[in-house]
């Protein structure tokens, strides 16, 4: 009886968790079998990961991994990773990790909720199975699972709306509006929905502030949906005092980005829902040089209905986007 409510959790949860589109095709036997193959080398570093080119293990919300002491006082580590499909990057369902404290890893696929009802049965033996081997699993899966069904009904209920220090975590494509601006090698700007596979873009190594050309592989495109996104208003200061005056010039630069997209601050690395006034960002000048801002405002706004994009590149870790710095999404193949 307690296997089977916490089953119902984990059903529960799926709904919301394995399967945000209200569009898409069910995850197939084949498949479910197969992403319980996929591996991930590091689960703190790889975020986005790609498997034979056709599927894409995505960390779930940009979430850290979640550690979970029972009364034995033995951590366990639960990792979510969305599992999709590349073409149309459709929800499949979800990867979950699960480390003991010896560090074996247990790994489950919670199927999309149009799976057939044979996957599901064969997901219930597999949670049970393991939960046989290692005491507790299912319990402290479902408290994982049901922890983030809260915050999912919270998401929707607050749909478009600023949603305070849950910001950073809304939504879970990370990109940006296809408006914005991206550094070409060549010093020219390139609208982001505009880039090609084979175009050469600029990445800043944060700490030497020097530049050096990468090749994109890749434009990830994403549906169209009224995503939130944040505004980021960085501002230059320079004052020069004379005996009879104070100049000062005055530069600024807007950056539009999901809340969850990775920002590299000078205190770290940041969500850029999570960034603050006077947090310090490189950004690029006219002259190529790249120079320290200030945030002197950030805004959660709804972004209208409208695709996002993000770029895959060979090389580096940061893009110049509207001439300020921010992370490339992690890809490994």
């Amino acid at each position: 009886m307690k296997l089977f409510f916490l089953a119902f959790a984990l059903t529960v949860s799926s709904i919301i968790i394995a399967q945000e589109k209200p569009t898409g095709r069910a995850i197939t036997a084949e498949e479910y079998n197969k992403a319980k193959t996929f591996s991930v080398n590091d689960l703190d570093k790889d975020t986005y990961i790609k498997f034979e080119n056709t599927y894409i293990l995505d960390r779930y919300e940009a979430r850290k991994p979640y550690f979970i002491i029972g009364d034995d006082g033995l951590k366990k580590r639960i990792d979510l990773y969305k599992f999709l499909l590349k073409d149309g990057m459709q929800e499949l369902g979800t990867i979950i990790f699960y480390s003991n404290e010896k560090g074996k890893l247990y790994k489950v696929c919670l199927p999309n909720f149009k799976a057939d009802g044979k996957i599901w049965e064969q997901y219930f033996t597999d949670i049970h199975a393991i939960d046989k081997e290692e005491p507790n699993f299912v319990l402290k899966l479902s408290y994982v699972l049901s922890k983030e069904l809260g915050f999912q009904l919270y998401k929707a209920a607050n749909a478009g709306k600023d949603l305070s220090k849950e910001a950073g975590t809304y939504g879970s494509d990370i990109c940006f509006p296809g408006n914005m601006q991206v550094a070409m090698a060549d010093g020219s700007a390139k609208m982001l929905s505009d880039i090609k596979p084979g175009d050469q873009v600029i990445t800043v190594d944060a700490i030497t502030k020097t530049s050096a050309t990468t090749v994109v592989k890749a434009l990830a495109e994403h549906e169209a949906k009224n995503y939130a996104l944040t505004q980021i208003v960085l501002l230059s200061v320079n004052e020069t005092k004379t005996a009879t005056a104070v100049t000062i010039q005055l530069s600024s630069k807007e950056l539009t980005v999901t809340p969850n997209h990775p920002v590299l601050t000078k205190s770290g690395e940041k969500q850029a829902g999570q960034v603050k006034e006077n947090d310090i960002i490189l950004c690029k000048e006219q002259n190529g040089s790249c120079v320290e801002y200030k945030v002197f405002n950030v805004t959660e706004i709804k972004g209208a209905l409208q695709k996002v994009y993000n770029i895959e590149a060979e090389s580096g870790d940061t893009f110049m986007i509207n001439d300020v710095m921010v992370k490339q999404k992690n890809s490994k193949q």
